[in-house]
């Protein structure tokens, strides 16, 4: 059954117990989630990928040999409060160095979070830190302690040669390559996942996977074999949210549906409760509805996206999405 979710969220943060929520992703998407999930639970967790092979993170993992640390900084920014403090933070962390010398391109916020790592020693400790510095509404974990990088299977990568099928390797090249992305693998093979992170999954109440780029930020936290586990394994109920559009390159052409028939090849024992979609970017609800039903999962529709036109998520118009998702299909308060 489809339903249309309407409204704003209310202003202010929730009395009494909250939901437990974690939110897995990367990138832009993740952080448009954060930015709305941060508004209606106090008790919020982001796990993040760590792939990222490109500008600033990918020097810093070059020359460092650390995770990079690109999405964890952008977490923790989606993070920051509507405060001035939280404001200001966000935007001294998201900065980026201007020049020619060695500090170029790098963004502030990577510099301090390897400076953290490299002082404790301790990825999780250390972003722990950063979040209490600007007072972060939630907290940021990598999914796995080690770099990882993205393999992937894709037909056409030659325009000479459409059906050739060529093997791609690397984040920034996976998500730009022309072709179609059939498969993604993780190298090393079968990481080892934060054990916090796996944590976090089994003691949510709910489990919000996307939006995000697909093959780069979305689908690598379900080839973790133990975050996977811990998904299949966790009581929390599960809601995938999809993007607005198609991203040029990784996944040109999909259509909704699409989007979740990659999703159940990549993660056949998956199963979903709630697949959220944007009203206006869904033409064949019929087929969606199919598609999301096959992963046990309903459907629900809610204006999400900017009232501007722009091609991102509006964070109240997404938190009132998840607030009546949590409410509709979750426990009714108190959350425990």
């Amino acid at each position: 059954m489809t339903r249309l979710v309407g409204g704003r969220a209310r202003g202010g943060r929730p009395k009494g117990v909250q939901p437990k929520v974690v939110a897995l992703g990367g990138g832009h998407g993740l952080s448009a989630s954060l930015a709305a999930l941060r508004r209606i639970t106090g008790d919020l967790t982001a796990v993040v990928t760590v792939a990222d092979d490109g500008g600033s993170s990918g020097r810093l993992r070059d020359e460092l040999g650390v995770l990079p640390p690109g999405d964890l900084r952008k977490a923790l920014a989606a993070l920051c409060g509507d405060d001035e403090w939280g404001r200001t933070w966000a935007r001294v962390i998201q900065h980026r160095f201007a020049g020619r010398g060695d500090l170029n391109g790098h963004a502030v916020g990577n510099l301090l979070i390897v400076a953290l790592w490299e002082q404790l020693g301790d990825p999780v400790a250390a972003l722990e830190w950063v979040g209490r510095l600007l007072g972060a509404h939630g907290r940021v974990l990598p999914m796995s302690a080690v770099p990882l990088e993205i393999e992937a299977t894709v037909r056409g990568h030659d325009p000479r040669s459409p059906q050739k099928v060529s093997t791609v390797r690397g984040q920034a090249t996976v998500a730009a390559t022309p072709g179609t992305v059939e498969e993604i693998r993780l190298l090393p093979q079968d990481p080892p996942a934060v054990p916090e992170a796996v944590a976090a999954v089994l003691e949510a109440d709910w489990v919000v996977l996307g939006p995000g780029s697909w093959f780069t930020s979305v689908l690598p936290h379900l080839l973790v074999p133990e975050l996977m586990a811990a998904l299949t394994e966790t009581k929390a109920r599960k809601v995938l949210a999809l993007n607005l559009a198609p991203q040029p390159g990784e996944t040109e052409g999909f259509s909704p549906q699409r989007h979740l028939e990659v999703l159940a090849g990549h993660a056949p024992k998956l199963a979903l409760d709630v697949v959220l979609a944007d009203e206006a970017a869904v033409h064949d609800r019929e087929s969606l509805a199919t598609a999301a039903g096959r992963l046990s999962g309903a459907v629900e529709l809610a204006p999400v996206a900017c009232p501007s036109g722009a091609p991102r998520h509006d964070p109240e118009l997404l938190a009132a999405a998840y607030d009546r998702i949590f409410r509709m299909h979750g426990r009714i308060g108190p959350w425990r």
